[in-house]
């Protein structure tokens, strides 16, 4: 039997991730191994991520492996992944979403409604940034990078009074220590496809997508088709300040957004159910623009980072 070869990030998580689809497909009866790559969002540390400015900085050495044939499949957190995809690559499964939710981790606050005025807040996502200060405007927000462990040394360090983390990634490592507060999406509206992960393959690879069919799971792959259509419509990647949620909802879906400034200014938030996934996430996304949304994407784009319009 041919060895089904996985590409992966090095961080921690990202080999969690690796390691828990090579372990899924073990059980199958199949081999397997993991090939470690290296991409620009791994290289560029120093740089806030939305001032990067690389399409695909999580993905395209990846995909590049992929297309030479050096790998027979990719593990992503769905969402680093753009919302289109070359015609020779798929997302072959989406397994079961863990919680989508981000959390608020201090080692002294219990929220960060009781953190004082002025502390440091460490993330570096300009839609946590810009919800964030929508609610506190009196807090200092510090760009964070690095590793999921990285980031919580930081914090015990005393570099910051809280960070904001995404829960799966905190759950699948098993560092809950200093999570004080789950973020309802209310207040914090997840990334689209945040908690989800993507197992992409060719297109053409019959036999690999054969065996990746079982991994799928059905109102996963709903939800985040849902919040990536939204995503897409408005021409934002995994690093603007846009949120999407699509839960189950009666026979569909219920997807909450928001478009916000990173400067918590203006935040505009819609809601809407649905039965079809794609048209849901299409016409919140056209609500939101003729809402204002348009206006800060374009100061985003223009000013406040160097994003393409894909991820």
């Amino acid at each position: 039997m041919a060895t089904l070869r996985l590409g992966s990030r090095g961080s921690q998580l990202a080999l969690w991730q690796a390691n828990h689809i090579a372990a899924l497909l073990r059980e199958q009866g199949n081999i397997t191994s993991i090939e470690i790559i290296r991409t620009t969002g791994d290289k560029v540390l120093d740089v806030a991520l939305a001032k990067v400015g690389t399409k695909g900085m999580f993905t395209k050495e990846i995909e590049e492996a992929l297309l030479d044939g050096k790998i027979d499949l990719a593990v992503h957190s769905l969402k680093d992944l753009p919302t289109e995809l070359l015609p020779e690559f798929t997302i072959a499964a989406i397994p079961k979403r863990e919680d989508p939710r981000d959390l608020f981790l201090s080692s002294r606050y219990r929220s960060w409604h009781d953190l004082p005025r002025g502390a440091r807040v460490g993330t570096s996502s300009l839609r946590r940034q810009a919800q964030l200060l929508a609610i506190r405007n009196d807090l200092e927000v510090v760009p964070l990078r690095g590793n999921v462990d990285t980031r919580l040394r930081k914090l015990e360090s005393g570099e910051f009074h809280a960070i904001i983390l995404a829960a799966a990634g905190v759950g699948r490592l098993g560092l809950s220590a200093s999570v004080r507060q789950e973020l309802p999406a209310e207040e914090m509206c997840p990334a689209a496809g945040q908690g989800a992960l993507a197992v992409e393959a060719r297109s053409d690879d019959g036999s690999t997508l054969a065996a990746l069919r079982f991994l799928d799971h059905a109102p996963s792959r709903k939800a985040v088709a849902c919040e990536r259509a939204l995503l897409s419509q408005l021409g934002g990647g995994c690093q603007v300040p846009i949120g999407a949620l699509a839960e189950p909802y009666e026979d569909g879906l219920m997807l909450r957004a928001v478009v916000a400034d990173p400067r918590g200014g203006e935040v505009i938030r819609e809601q809407r159910a649905g039965s079809h996934p794609e048209q849901l996430g299409s016409e919140v996304a056209r609500t939101l623009l003729t809402r204002g949304a348009q206006e800060i994407l374009d100061r985003v784009y223009g000013k406040e980072a160097s994003v393409p319009q894909q991820p």
